[in-house]
């Protein structure tokens, strides 16, 4: 795998490198990633044979943008949040919402969340997210991070016998399928442009 600025990534490539200049950048930056959290998890693209949220695009997408450690950050403080009661998840509002929200069948999801996050980010700074074939495998890797609790989270709300694959799994596969692909794409395009734009 090609490095083209040693172990960084994305975010750490422009803008201040140190001192209180760094600071405000990142604190800029989550708050720039809670809000493509929230608006992210309300859009919904028509497709079969579910609706495609962009909630999993965009925490998959941060994680590898932001790294581990500025990516917990910005997720802990999107679900900090989403716990206050603020409508920012992608089922939550008048019916539902903060913490009963988060414990009900969305709940293993949103752990998954955390800790993809950690594992995009981790990847992401051994240069995974610089090829179309890594990325796509980071992002794969991702996907399955975020499904084993969430579907476990549904065992433990419904049973063994509830039809939790048919709830939790199956019909979102080819929305993920195309996430996969895009996030594949677009992240190896930005780093050949900063190697353009530095070239």
């Amino acid at each position: 795998m090609a490095t083209l600025t040693n172990d960084k990534v994305l975010s750490e490539v422009f803008g201040p490198q140190s001192g209180t200049a760094l600071r405000v950048k990142q604190v800029a930056l989550v708050i720039v990633g809670v809000a493509i959290l929230a608006v992210a998890a309300k859009i919904r693209v028509p497709m079969w044979p579910v609706p495609i949220t962009m909630g999993t695009f965009a925490v998959l997408g941060l994680g590898a943008a932001y790294g581990a450690r500025l990516g917990l950050v910005t997720i802990v403080s999107y679900m900090v949040l989403g716990a206050l009661g603020l409508n920012v998840f992608a089922g939550s509002g008048a019916e539902a919402s903060g913490i009963a929200y988060m414990l009900g069948g969305t709940g293993g999801y949103l752990f998954g969340y955390v800790v993809a996050v950690a594992a995009l980010g981790y990847l992401a700074r051994r240069g995974w997210d610089r090829s179309v074939m890594w990325m796509a495998a980071a992002m794969l890797i991702g996907n399955v991070i975020i499904y084993v609790p969430g579907l476990a989270w549904l065992v433990n709300l419904y049973g063994l016998d509830a039809p939790i694959l048919e709830w939790g799994l199956t019909p979102f596969l080819i929305g993920d399928a195309l996430k996969l692909v895009l996030a594949a794409l677009i992240l190896p395009a930005a780093w050949k442009l900063v190697g353009n734009a530095r070239g």
